[in-house]
């Protein structure tokens, strides 16, 4: 499937970077940029993230963890499918409060998304199944083999066959299982 045309090329002699998702882009002073950057959670994809930074806000929170995780100031750079996946992964309801989410799961689920966040960047493409969860076991996954829930509302769950099911929270469809992700 083509992709579409980017909205803003950025390019450097070292690096370049296509937005293709934003209708709104600005461009800002190194001080504003420095407000900005101040007020997002730890990045899983930073050398030094620091998780510990994210867990203060999640293990006081009432929000639940499917929205906090799609909330850039507790937590950066996590879109709607690695929230999707790594809480499948994670066996954790996305509609569990934060506060009651245990701190080894937290961990668990930040290592887990570190994981997928470097394979992401370095393959160029999310997967998030595991060889053995896909339906073809060799050679590269096919598009659909590649996640676990996201976008696979009414099919079975790769690893219970119940259906995944969909509901839109915080603005965004959320996709989990259902038996998977017990509440």
């Amino acid at each position: 499937q083509p992709q579409r045309p980017p909205r803003l090329r950025l390019q450097t002699d070292e690096h370049w970077l296509d937005l293709r998702g934003p209708t709104a882009c600005e461009i800002h002073t190194p001080a504003d940029r420095d407000a900005v950057l101040a007020r997002l959670g730890p990045d899983p994809l930073q050398r030094s993230p620091r998780p510990e930074r994210a867990w203060q806000k999640v293990q006081r929170s009432r929000t639940s963890i499917g929205a906090l995780l799609m909330d850039q100031s507790v937590l950066a750079g996590v879109g709607n499918v690695y929230r999707a996946e790594a809480l499948y992964r994670a066996g954790l309801s996305p509609f569990r409060p934060g506060r009651e989410v245990p701190e080894p799961t937290w961990r668990a689920m930040w290592d887990d998304l570190v994981l997928l966040l470097r394979a992401g960047v370095r393959a160029g493409h999310i997967v998030t199944t595991h060889r053995e969860d896909r339906d073809r076991r060799s050679g590269p996954p096919r598009r659909e083999d590649r996640f676990y829930v996201y976008r696979r509302t009414g099919l079975p769950c790769r690893r219970c066959a119940t259906e995944v099911r969909t509901e839109v929270m915080v603005g965004r469809n959320l996709y989990w299982c259902p038996a998977c992700q017990p509440a």
